[in-house]
């Protein structure tokens, strides 16, 4: 059976990484799954568990951190972890599943490396930091203090964009998703 093959897509926070992986299973035309990442942070409004994330306790994280059962995690904001659990890919890559990972920056950098020609790294950019902004605000999701430390952790994200195979400018969706669609779409072709 063919190994199936790793997409991994990040961005910072309101780029529209959500928005494109959402369209791309709706197009459908391309055999992905998508993998759960896991979470210390509540549920939101919506978020199953098994389904959004796998959200964890603060305890079971930090175990599953010392078991070695993450791929990746990072400690995204103070005390707020995300990451990959290595039974997530390992699974579905061996059953030959394509496996799309949404994943923060620093750890789209990090399972690149670790997974090199079996993955594909894709960097969602935003058109620019002010743009950036104007959308977290239309979301009124945050407090003026969260979009204003989100802006900020952006703009270090966007140091990262050199290290992604690919780089895809999200100042018009269609375009965007038509792109990203291309680049894994030729990847799971090789």
């Amino acid at each position: 059976m063919k190994q199936g093959k790793v997409i991994i897509i990040s961005a910072p926070s309101g780029c529209g990484k959500s928005t494109i992986i959402q369209a791309l299973f709706k197009l459908g035309d391309i055999q992905m799954e998508f993998s759960v990442s896991a979470t210390n942070r509540a549920p939101r409004a919506g978020e199953t568990d098994g389904v959004s994330y796998h959200f964890l306790t603060d305890e079971a994280f930090r175990r599953a951190i010392a078991n070695n059962e993450f791929v990746e995690y990072e400690e995204v904001y103070p005390g707020r972890y995300y990451g990959t659990l290595r039974s997530e890919l390992d699974n579905r890559t061996a059953a030959g599943r394509n496996v799309i990972l949404d994943i923060d920056v620093k750890g789209g950098v990090n399972v690149k490396k670790m997974l090199g020609e079996n993955a594909v790294s894709i960097f969602i950019m935003p058109p620019s930091v002010e743009e950036l902004r104007r959308r977290l605000v239309g979301r009124a999701t945050d407090s003026p203090e969260a979009i204003e430390e989100r802006v900020g952790k952006a703009e270090y994200e966007i140091g990262f964009s050199k290290e992604f195979d690919h780089v895809v400018v999200n100042d018009d969706l269609d375009k965007a998703i038509t792109e990203t669609h291309d680049i894994i779409a030729n990847f799971i072709g090789k």
